[in-house]
């Protein structure tokens, strides 16, 4: 019964709510643990003390993501009260844990060039340096990167659309150097990446399918290794270093939270704590008298 109350309120998130596949994933991992915690009661019947007991149950793991299994245990039942299923939503009460100001990891210029410095020898660094430049002239997320089809760029204008978190459509300029390095890919080397299997994705694994994103987290790992870059790194780094570098030369908050796609400003704000975080490292760094 429970594994029924789960599909039905994924099918929800899905049809009506209409959230990305990762995001309903989210939701179906944080339920999937709370229902095997609980697998002997109905879901729908479970109480404030239930729920208390479960979250104690999440101690030793970071606030955030207690903070996220409380979140989707609360849209869960939620969307049941909203249904007449059940006559109290047993999350109320419920508070997540207070986060403080988690300041995601940046590279600086000389990082990044070293990371973007690629010798071009065949398909897959091809492939690879046209990712990653792309990644950062755009801060495109993991999951846009890797479902990015011929059609969603627009070489003349030299812009691309992507379709974000909540399928909204938003354009993001492109730079040459990005621009060069695709054309390159796309044109010379992606060819060799085709097998039997023809699809409109643009980045290819060695199968002749779309790259997945433990793809690109692997490749990135390797290249900040190779290149003795020191920070833990991913996908994400670089999109967090698109918009920082953007503020410190200058970008207006707004603009930026446009490129990212962001629908909340406040998402967007983090970033003026990365470079305000810079300048007081600075200051301590060459002011004589500190």
């Amino acid at each position: 019964m429970n594994n029924i109350y789960i599909s039905d309120f994924l099918s929800y998130l899905e049809v009506e709510a209409n959230y990305s596949k990762n995001t309903i994933n989210s939701y179906e991992n944080d339920l999937n643990k709370f229902e095997e915690y609980y697998k002997s009661k109905d879901l729908l019947k479970i109480t404030s003390k239930d729920i208390e007991k479960y979250i104690r149950t999440l101690s030793n793991l970071a606030p955030t993501t207690v903070s996220h299994n409380i979140s989707s245990l609360k849209t869960f039942y939620s969307y049941f009260l909203k249904q007449g299923r059940i006559s109290n939503n047993p999350t109320d009460g419920i508070k997540s844990p207070k986060l403080g100001i988690h300041l995601p990891t940046y590279l600086t210029i000389d990082e990044v060039n070293k990371l973007l410095d690629i010798e071009v020898t065949d398909a897959f660094s091809s492939r690879n340096k046209a990712i990653l430049e792309l990644m950062y002239a755009t801060g495109l997320r993991i999951s846009e990167v890797i479902s990015l089809e011929f059609k969603n760029i627009d070489y003349d204008e030299c812009i691309i659309r992507v379709m974000g978190k909540g399928s909204k459509e938003r354009i993001v300029p492109v730079n040459d150097y990005a621009i060069k390095y695709l054309k390159e890919y796309i044109n010379n080397y992606r060819p060799e990446l085709v097998k039997n299997e023809i699809n409109n994705y643009i980045f290819l694994n060695n199968h002749g399918r779309m790259l997945t994103r433990q793809g690109i987290f692997k490749m990135i790992k390797n290249y900040a290794a190779l290149k003795n870059i020191k920070k833990t790194i991913g996908p994400h780094t670089l999109r967090h270093t698109f918009a920082t570098h953007l503020l410190e030369n200058g970008a207006d908050l707004r603009v930026i939270q446009e490129l990212l796609g962001h629908s909340d400003i406040s998402t967007t704000q983090i970033y003026t704590h990365l470079t305000k975080e810079a300048l007081h490292n600075e200051y301590k760094k060459y002011f004589p008298r500190d």
